[in-house]
């Protein structure tokens, strides 16, 4: 099923694992495939989504069990959301649907299936203490749990001008896109408050946001 707005990039059947070497480190191939081979599940590579990393939607009217990752996602974060998502079928087909989406039941699962990779040589020895830690206190995604999205991050690849929202000093100016221009404010529990030039509302931001700062915002002066 293609979701409003979805762009699939890849579709991967459990028995075509090979292709997925272009998303995960090789050394984890044996074990995915392996993981994979255990329940028919079609893997969907789609454009990168803003809320999320990955989801899974179980089966209906006779369909697989379906996973979608995002394509712009480094290999140990493409990795550890594809655990995440099996997680949640393996669950799924444990417990039935009736249960919590990130409750005891998927924790329980989510351990279970990444304990196999933690204990190869696969992720970097710094990366791989921050995802112990993530699983030991049961944080629900690689989003909601700054220490490992920050972790993360240091394995991107690419290079740009853009910086994080948690880097730029308060009252910096910043962008979001083409369009959306922001003046950081104080730090509220995980956010931080900014205000949009262009609308004078408040938002609650990311500090993992990637953003591009602007030195001197040449409209909207009149909310500054």
């Amino acid at each position: 099923m293609q979701l409003p707005g979805q762009i699939i990039i890849a579709v991967i059947l459990s028995n075509h694992t090979s292709v997925l070497l272009n998303y995960i480190p090789e050394s984890s191939l044996p074990l995915v495939t392996s993981l994979l081979q255990s329940e028919p599940v079609t893997i969907t590579i789609t454009k990168p989504r803003k809320t999320k990393f990955g989801d899974y939607r179980f089966p209906t009217n006779g369909s697989k069990h379906k996973i979608s990752i995002n394509c712009n996602l480094n290999k140990y974060a493409f990795l550890i959301t594809l655990i995440h998502e099996m997680a949640h079928l393996k669950a799924f087909k444990n417990y039935g649907r009736n249960i919590k989406p990130h409750g005891n039941e998927w924790q329980q699962c989510f351990i279970n299936l990444a304990e196999p990779f933690l204990n190869k040589a696969i992720f970097p020895e710094d990366l791989k203490s921050v995802f112990i830690k993530t699983l030991n206190k049961g944080v629900a995604s690689s989003c909601t749990d700054l220490d490992l999205f920050r972790a993360l991050k240091e394995y991107d690849l690419q290079t740009s001008q853009l910086c994080t929202v948690e880097s730029l000093e308060e009252l910096a100016y910043f962008a979001i896109g083409k369009n959306k221009i922001f003046k950081k404010g104080p730090k509220s529990r995980k956010r931080y408050r900014c205000l949009n030039l262009q609308n004078g509302k408040e938002y609650m931001v990311h500090p993992l946001a990637e953003v591009q700062e602007i030195q001197q915002p040449k409209l909207f002066n009149q909310l500054d």
